[in-house]
């Protein structure tokens, strides 16, 4: 108990690849039911998810599936598009599959064609790894599985009946163990090489920005899509939308240990947490209706408790101040009070929804997840405008 406790090693880059190869290695098990008849399959859920993980890599790595890249707007607006078009594949069942297909397989096939090619022609990499020896090696063997297997999946993703499906389910199973690999083998390299890590953190948005960035996007996508869903004139998959919720409140508890009631030390516990919320998010993305009742019980609990926190902390914090003057406040200080205050009645009805059924119409409940997600988005820009204040007047 005492080692789960200590302080969490666990670079973001392995955070990401952790939580695909657990995401992979639930798809091939759960497929063998799938194929037996005894469970059903949403493969609009698998598919969202892997574009979820792909624009994850993008805003907070730098990393796209065709190379690494500067921090840049359009790499921002690239990765809240990708995000976007998962979220709603995830969303409405059907609707943009086939969109999501392509895409998925520029990623997965091109895109592992080409990295392959930087990996071995450039000398930063290749010759410099196998000179170092060691770890690079092992890093350059567990890269080079993960995109020939990458490769693979393409064709599967392109042409599903290419493979029969036990072997696409065994498929499934050596990415996601190859996933896992390279996560391990990266966390040893950034252990001893810390410069390396900071590299990639630099061409993205911190976890936490980046977090808010997707929920945001996430909550107001889906308040647009309850509106027509309300109106019977959209089809609607709920234990996707809840299982990739989790699967976003999951990656940022395992990458900065912050959670809905608050930040916590990054321990393995932690991690651990964050594993455990994982595994049903992805069951519930593959396998519909059958952790709904579950998911909905705890993200409404977790939103309504979180309300209530950044409520009472934000009144706090007011409170605390011996001269809070409206007329001498900064204006971006009553700004961020008044979004916080928002956030947290927002997240309180959206919670109370989901507690306790029909308690708010259904359209009403759209509207307030679109406030929601433009509420977020806006403290999220109203940090960066703090960000730049600060640093003119320290500058």
């Amino acid at each position: 108990m005492r080692g789960l406790l200590e302080d969490a090693v666990l670079p973001l880059e392995s955070v990401v690849l952790l939580v695909a190869g657990i995401a992979m290695l639930l798809a091939g098990s759960l497929l063998f039911p799938v194929i037996a008849g005894v469970l059903p399959y949403y493969e609009n859920g698998l598919l969202g998810l892997l574009l979820f993980m792909y624009a994850l890599q993008m805003i907070t790595l730098g990393k796209t599936p065709f190379g690494d890249r500067p921090k840049s707007k359009w790499l921002m607006a690239a990765g809240v598009a990708a995000a976007a078009l998962g979220f709603v594949t995830c969303f409405i069942p059907g609707v943009s599959s086939q969109i999501s297909r392509w895409l998925l397989f520029l990623c997965l096939g091109p895109g592992s064609v080409l990295l392959l090619w930087q990996l071995y022609s450039n000398e930063d990499k290749y010759a410099a790894w196998v000179k170092y020896g060691g770890i690079f090696k092992t890093l350059l063997y567990s890269c080079t599985v993960v995109y020939v297997l990458s490769l693979c999946l393409a064709a599967v993703v392109w042409e599903p009946a290419a493979l029969a499906a036990p072997l696409i389910a065994v498929l499934l199973l050596l990415y996601g163990a190859a996933l896992l690999n390279l996560a391990l083998v990266l966390r040893r390299v950034y252990r001893d090489y810390p410069a390396a890590e900071q590299q990639s953190l630099e061409r993205g948005l911190s976890m936490d920005k980046a977090s808010m960035l997707l929920v945001g996007v996430f909550v107001a996508l889906l308040g647009v899509v309850m509106l027509p869903v309300n109106l019977n004139l959209l089809p609607f998959s709920g234990s996707a939308q809840l299982g990739l919720l989790m699967v976003i409140f999951a990656v940022k508890i395992l990458a900065t240990g912050s959670t809905p009631l608050g930040a916590f030390r990054r321990t393995w516990l932690m991690i651990l947490l964050g594993v455990l919320m994982v595994i049903p998010g992805v069951v519930s993305c593959i396998i519909p209706e059958i952790l709904v009742f579950e998911l909905t019980l705890t993200i409404g609990v977790l939103n309504v408790l979180e309300g209530i926190i950044t409520l009472v902390k934000t009144s706090a914090t007011v409170l605390k101040q011996p001269s809070f003057d409206l007329k001498t406040t900064p204006v971006i200080f009553i700004k961020l009070f008044v979004t916080q205050m928002a956030l947290g009645v927002l997240a309180v009805l959206f919670g109370s929804s989901m507690l306790i059924a029909h308690l708010i119409p259904g359209l009403l409940v759209g509207l307030i997840l679109i406030g929601n997600g433009g509420v977020l988005l806006y403290l999220l820009k109203l940090l960066g405008d703090l960000e730049k204040l600060e640093a003119e007047s320290l500058g």
